[in-house]
C-alpha cells in the first residue's frame, strides 16, 4: 500500500489561517516561521524546548560546515532542519525534521514542540506544512505521536499522515551485576558471532532490518547501508550466523533521547526469535557499556511482538507508553523551467528540419 497525499498549500507562511487564538494577532505582533538562527536560542527558554537545547545548539554550530560539505559533495547535509514559530519576543513552537537517507527522498519529523496553551492544533498544522514545503526533493515523510496526544495526531492526519503501526516505548538500564553475567554471554560456543557495525557489516544489518520491516514502510524509507552508518555514526552491534554469513539480530544507536539516555533500534530476525533472551541481552549489554553505564537505553517494540515485550518486562524494563508511527507521500508537480522549455523547442525545430522530405502523392487523373 502506498501512502498518498496532496502537496500542502503554500499560503500562510507568515500568518496562520483560520479563526484560532493565533490567527488574529495585532499587526505589530505577527506569527512568523523562521529557520533556526543563533539569535533564536535565547528565546527558547520555555520548558517545552529545554530538553532540545543540545540538539539545537549543535544544529546552529554545524550549519555552515554542512553547507560547505553540501557544495563539495553535491548532496544535502544530514543536519536537522529546524523551524521556529516566533511571536514577538518569544517562541510559540518549533519543529525539528531531518532526512534519513542520503538521497533525501525520505524525511522524518523528529520533534514538534509547542509552548502555547491554546491553538495548538492549528500551530502544529502550520509547522508541519511549512517543514514539508521546505524539504526539497522529499517524496515521503514519517512521524510519530503518542497515542494520548490527540492534538498532534489530528494535525498529522490533516497533513495526510496515515498510521502504519503502533509501538511501545521502553526504558531499560542494565542491572549492576549485569557486566559480570555478560562475560558468560560474550562468545558462547555455537552461538552467532558478535560483530561491530562498520562498512563491512552494514549491508548485513540493513538486510536484517529490511526483513523485519513492514513492506510499505520499507519502500518509504528507501535506505542503503551507508544510511545506517550515517544515522548511527558507526555505533551498532550485530550477531552474525557464521554458517550463512547472515545477521540474525542487531542493535544500533539512533539519537540522544531528550529525557536523557539513548534511543536504540533493536531488531531480531523473524526466524531467530529464540535469540530473545541471551542474544538480545548480549547486544544490549554491549551497547550499555559502549554508550555509558549510567545512561538509560530507550527501545521501541511493535505492540504485537509479545515475546520481546515479555522478555523486556522480565529484565526490568519500564513501559513508557505507546506511540503511533505514521507516514505520508509527497507528490509534487515537476514542471520544466522556462529556459529548459525554450531549449527543447529549439531542438525540436532543428530536428524537424532534418527530417526527410517526402514528395506528395500525385493526384490520379480523372476523365472529363
Amino acid at each position: 500500500m502506498t501512502v498518498q497525499s496532496p502537496t500542502p498549500p503554500q499560503a500562510g507562511r507568515d500568518h496562520p489561517p483560520g479563526d484560532g487564538p493565533l490567527d488574529g494577532p495585532a499587526p505589530e505582533n505577527p506569527l512568523l516561521l523562521e529557520a533556526l538562527a543563533p539569535w533564536h536560542l535565547p528565546l527558547l527558554g520555555d520548558p517545552a524546548f529545554v530538553p532540545l537545547q543540545p540538539l539545537l545548539q549543535r544544529a546552529v554550530l554545524l550549519q555552515w560546515p554542512e553547507r560547505l560539505v553540501e557544495v563539495m559533495r553535491g548532496r544535502r547535509g544530514l543536519i536537522p532542519q529546524v523551524l521556529v514559530a516566533r511571536q514577538g519576543q518569544g517562541a510559540a513552537g518549533l519543529i525539528v525534521s531531518r532526512q534519513i537517507n542520503r538521497s533525501g527522498s525520505c524525511w522524518q519529523v523528529q520533534h514538534l514542540r509547542l509552548a502555547v496553551p491554546s491553538g495548538r492544533r492549528e500551530l502544529a498544522k502550520l509547522l508541519l506544512a511549512e517543514a514539508i514545503l521546505r524539504a526539497q526533493g522529499a517524496t515521503s515523510w514519517i512521524a510519530t505521536s503518542s497515542t494520548a496526544d490527540l492534538d498532534r495526531l489530528a494535525a498529522l492526519r490533516e497533513q495526510g499522515f496515515q498510521p502504519l503501526r503502533t509501538e511501545r516505548l521502553w526504558r531499560w538500564r542494565a542491572d549492576p551485576g549485569a557486566p559480570a553475567a555478560a562475560a558468560e554471554l560474550r562468545q558462547p560456543s555455537g552461538e552467532p558471532l558478535l560483530r561491530v557495525l562498520n562498512r563491512r557489516t552494514a549491508l548485513a544489518l540493513l538486510q536484517l532490518e529490511q526483513v523485519a520491516c513492514p513492506a510499505q514502510l520499507r519502500q518509504l524509507l528507501d535506505r542503503c547501508s551507508d544510511d545506517l552508518l550515517d544515522q548511527s555514526r558507526g555505533r551498532g552491534w550485530l550477531l552474525v550466523d557464521a554458517a550463512r554469513n547472515q545477521a540474525v539480530a542487531g542493535v544500533r544507536w539512533l539519537a540522544e533521547h531528550p529525557g536523557g539516555g539513548h534511543d536504540l533500534e533493536l531488531t531480531v530476525h523473524p526466524g531467530w526469535t529464540h535469540l530473545i533472551g541471551a542474544g538480545t541481552e548480549r547486544l544490549l549489554l554491549q551497547a550499555q557499556q559502549a554508550l555509558g553505564d549510567d545512561e538509560p537505553l530507550w527501545l521501541r517494540t511493535d505492540v504485537h511482538d509479545s515475546a520481546l515485550e515479555q522478555w523486556l518486562l522480565r529484565r526490568g524494563a519500564e513501559s513508557r507508553g505507546e506511540r503511533v508511527l505514521m507516514a505520508r507521500s509527497v507528490w509534487r508537480r515537476q514542471d520544466l523551467h522556462a529556459p529548459a522549455r525554450q531549449a527543447a523547442r529549439r531542438i525540436e525545430a532543428v530536428l524537424e528540419q532534418l527530417q526527410p522530405r517526402r514528395s506528395p502523392m500525385p493526384t490520379p487523373l480523372r476523365p472529363r
